[in-house]
């Protein structure tokens, strides 16, 4: 089943929140709204939406008790009407077919695309769409009018996440050339190669939380650096003195670079290309920030050993997390237990993990000993049922 991103709210402010969503366009109106059963309403947005979202706005328009987050369901909204931009692409490929003497049916409806990324004038396309094999006969024909059908200058498609080391995505360009594209978060400009990088509209809820830092005076290291995700908001928003931004994959590097000039922070920057673990810093971190998934355990050793060791610090630490199974869930329930109860104390036991063996690694780093305190764990977004992206901030302080 095919996951769809909400935004997860109470019911008391599920209305209000609708009516913002809607007012903007990023309201998904081919999809119900959706009681949860923890009292919480599942609003879908449209998933080309997703990353210009105004959190910052919502979030203020809400009275001081009202939260909500990011989540990608796979629980089954009710579809309604087929979306406008739906029905035109269906109607561009029917004619295409009929000047081929080729026939419509169920079965080719089912095969166009659900969702997709729209990044500026190109067009994203998962790669569980266009399957069957009578769209393969028509090659650039069938491309230009799914183009045309979405309103998109430029057409690419995924297929996979390669498995080079560096979460390359494995994506074609199918009308245009240029596969460069930008993207604007927060007053944040992200620019960067589609068929060379990933963008993660998931965590844009972080990325917005992070920006409200205060770390005017601080050094800040980004384990995982990316074309900029966490390194902008830091730096442009949230103040840092300086930063030093890991990464290893050199299409990344190059977008990043180009990020920090275009926002005009190059100069409190360093990046370091090439394997944080070799990374030849010690001793100069108030904050490292290791937002790697499904786990940021290799980084913790390396963490630990740039955290500033008179004064200590905070480390953001990223994980996959996995609630009970099914059947435990189940007995939970039966004691009275929701199931999101059951999520965060799977997010508090891995957070209680993460705290002991943090406390030992800068024990063992630094010979002296250290307290750590779990200031806060957050779920990011979901990925599955019961399968949490979470982020840990931990304070570390010499004992």
């Amino acid at each position: 089943m095919e996951r769809v991103p909400c935004l997860r709210v109470s019911q008391c402010h599920a209305q209000q929140l609708r009516r913002c969503l809607q007012s903007t366009g990023a309201l998904d109106l081919s999809l119900s709204l959706l009681k949860d059963s923890d009292e919480t309403v599942l609003l879908p947005i449209s998933p080309s939406c997703l990353p210009h979202l105004d959190l910052l706005s919502l979030r203020t328009s809400l009275a001081s008790d009202g939260t909500f987050e990011i989540v990608w369901s796979q629980s089954p909204l009710q579809s309604k009407k087929v979306r406008t931009g739906a029905n035109k692409l269906e109607n561009v490929l029917r004619e295409l077919l009929e000047s081929r003497g080729e026939t419509w049916t169920e079965e080719l409806r089912g095969d166009l695309p659900r969702s997709f990324q729209r990044h500026g004038d190109l067009l994203l396309l998962g790669e569980r769409c266009f399957s069957l094999p009578l769209w393969k006969k028509m090659d650039q024909q069938l491309w230009s009018a799914v183009a045309r059908g979405l309103g998109a200058k430029r057409l690419a498609k995924m297929s996979r996440i390669s498995r080079d080391g560096f979460r390359s995505p494995v994506v074609t360009m199918l009308v245009g050339e240029h596969s460069w594209v930008k993207h604007v978060d927060n007053g944040i400009s992200y620019e960067f190669d589609v068929t060379r990088c990933m963008f993660s509209a998931g965590n844009i809820t972080e990325k917005l939380r992070v920006a409200g830092f205060d770390c005017r005076g601080e050094t800040v290291v980004d384990l995982y650096a990316g074309i900029g995700y966490f390194t902008l908001p830091y730096l442009v928003h949230a103040g840092a003195s300086r930063v030093h931004a890991c990464e290893w994959n050199p299409d990344a590097v190059q977008a990043l670079q180009k990020n920090l000039e275009a926002n005009g922070v190059s100069d409190r920057c360093t990046v370091h290309q090439g394997d944080n673990r070799q990374l030849q810093l010690c001793d100069i971190a108030d904050r490292v920030n290791l937002g790697l998934v499904p786990s940021s355990e290799d980084g913790w050793p390396v963490a630990c050993r740039l955290l500033n060791r008179t004064a200590g610090g905070i480390l953001h630490l990223h994980q996959n997390v996995t609630s009970s199974p099914p059947g435990a869930i189940a007995g939970a329930a039966a004691r009275g237990t929701s199931g999101r109860r059951a999520d965060r104390e799977a997010w508090r036991a891995w957070a209680d993990h993460a705290a002991g063996r943090i406390a030992a690694l800068l024990e063992e780093v630094t010979g002296a000993r250290w307290t750590t305190n779990a200031r806060r764990v957050e779920g990011v977004k979901s990925y599955a049922p019961r399968v949490h992206h979470v982020v840990l901030d931990l304070e570390c302080r010499p004992s």
